[in-house]
């Protein structure tokens, strides 16, 4: 038996969202580095580029992940989010290489930094800006379980701490008149980037590769199922997988073999629409075997063996 989840409204509109943020900061960002000439905000402000680049890459994903299933795709396109996660970790790569490099280069070639008041206000609006963006879409990528939209939130939070170190490091320069400490922030920034980046990357790797559900995901099956073989049923051959904003769930059902056909469906319909209802996003599949037949318990594993 198979039996499908509710659909997941259009995520869309908060792509959309982090589009108009990353514009916003950049724009502000640009003119505090313009203002300034710190390197430190030259940081901040390719940080914001990526986030621009890892934003178009999320709508064209979330636009693909919401594709109904077709002949070519039986499972949906759910797996397209990882897609996105794994472009923007790239990119975030990218971002602190560049970064970096403008960092050695100033080091070697200081320079004083001007307008630092009025630079540093415009990038604490920008980041205010970020903050906000990320917080919603950390909200509604958890309630919606979307990666997507999640990467995307925690890029956005750890450009905010970037910019508070950026702000905080050329306010020093500015009161030390230590001109070092711009470059050497911008260095930090970079390597908390390579950071951020390298998570993201590998989170999207494990979804591709069919990660398990979470063990506290499993754990709930395995308690509502523990219910069950109290009444005499017994299970087998559970596996997880999550795909992007789904999770797909597979188990063998063992009843009494005097059973009626209709019996075991109801029975089955029953332990479906509980498991739906303890992984609201789960798209659930059951098989009904006869418990005392000794075949039943042939094929647990993966690969079933020939007999």
């Amino acid at each position: 038996m198979d039996t499908a989840p509710a659909l997941r409204p259009s995520l869309t509109r908060y792509a959309w969202l982090s589009i108009a943020a990353a514009i916003s900061t950049i724009l502000l960002k640009g003119v505090a580095w313009r203002m300034t000439g710190s390197v430190g905000l030259l940081s901040d402000a390719i940080e914001s580029i990526v986030n621009l680049a890892g934003a178009l890459m999320a709508l064209w994903m979330l636009t693909l992940a919401a594709l109904p299933a077709d002949d070519d795709h039986a499972h949906g396109h759910g797996k397209a989010e990882y897609f996105s996660s794994a472009f923007e970790g790239f990119l975030i790569l990218l971002a602190a290489l560049s970064i970096g490099y403008t960092a050695v280069d100033r080091i070697f070639n200081p320079q004083p930094l001007e307008a630092v008041g009025a630079g540093l206000l415009v990038s604490v609006v920008a980041s205010a800006i970020n903050f906000a963006t990320a917080r919603i879409l950390l909200e509604v990528g958890k309630k919606h379980n979307s990666i997507t939209l999640e990467a995307d939130a925690h890029h956005l939070m750890t450009d905010v701490w970037t910019s508070a170190g950026v702000i905080g490091g050329v306010g020093l320069v500015w009161l030390s008149g230590w001109l070092w400490l711009d470059p050497a922030v911008a260095m930090l920034v970079a390597a908390n980037i390579v950071w951020t980046g390298w998570r993201l990357m590998q989170r999207s790797a494990a979804g591709l590769m069919d990660i398990s559900l979470p063990a506290d995901s499993i754990a709930q099956v395995e308690a509502l199922l523990t219910e069950y073989r109290r009444q005499g049923l017994d299970f087998h051959a559970l596996r997880t997988r999550q795909a992007g904003s789904r999770a797909f769930v597979t188990l063998h059902i063992l009843v009494p073999g005097q059973w009626t056909v209709q019996h075991g469906h109801d029975w089955a319909e029953r332990i479906e629409g509980d498991i739906r209802k303890t992984l609201p996003h789960a798209h659930v599949t059951t098989h009904l075997e006869p418990l005392e037949d000794p075949l039943s318990m042939s094929d647990q594993e993966l690969d079933r063996p020939p007999h």
